[in-house]
């Protein structure tokens, strides 16, 4: 037979299976709940992954163009530097040739100073008659190949007559 005290054993027993129960059902309801945060944090993870996916790709066929450019640059640096040094290269015959021609020019200016006061030193003074008015005016004649800073005009008194 059974008995009072093997009942209470049992019932004891029991009432401790229900409370593990609910407590592994509580435990487990915990996890489905974190299992699905889990599973939303996932796919948002997921989705970032594939938006940084595009972006890195994005920035590949970005680096591609700049490397692109950059060696395309660099090319054209190449042929700048090649046309510089063929430019350096043919220099000293177009010196040779500025050389001449500065030669030439430096012998014309040592020449030019005695040809100009040759013609400064005889201004050819002339007087005209107005109206047979017996009223002159003097002129001067400026030689043809004079420049402009050569032109010596009759001082007045240190003041110019312009009218």
């Amino acid at each position: 037979m059974i008995n009072l005290e093997q009942v209470k054993l049992l019932e004891a027993k029991v009432t401790r299976a229900i409370d593990y129960v609910e407590r592994l059902s509580k435990e487990n309801a915990a996890l489905h709940r974190q299992e699905a945060d889990m599973q939303t944090k996932l796919e948002s993870y997921q989705k970032r992954i594939d938006e940084l996916e595009v972006l890195v790709s994005g920035f590949r066929d970005d680096q591609d163009q700049i490397e692109e450019g950059i060696l395309s640059a660099l090319d054209r640096l190449g042929q700048f530097e090649k046309a510089m040094e063929k430019t350096l290269r043919d220099k000293p015959a177009a010196k040779a040739a500025r050389e001449a021609v500065a030669a030439k020019e430096a012998v014309a200016a040592k020449e030019a100073p005695a040809a100009k006061e040759a013609v400064a030193a005889k201004p050819q003074a002339a007087v005209a008659d107005t109206n047979n008015s017996g009223e002159g005016q003097t002129c001067f004649e400026i030689p043809e190949d004079a420049s402009e800073g050569d032109i010596t005009a009759p001082a007045n008194d240190g003041e110019l007559d312009i009218f």
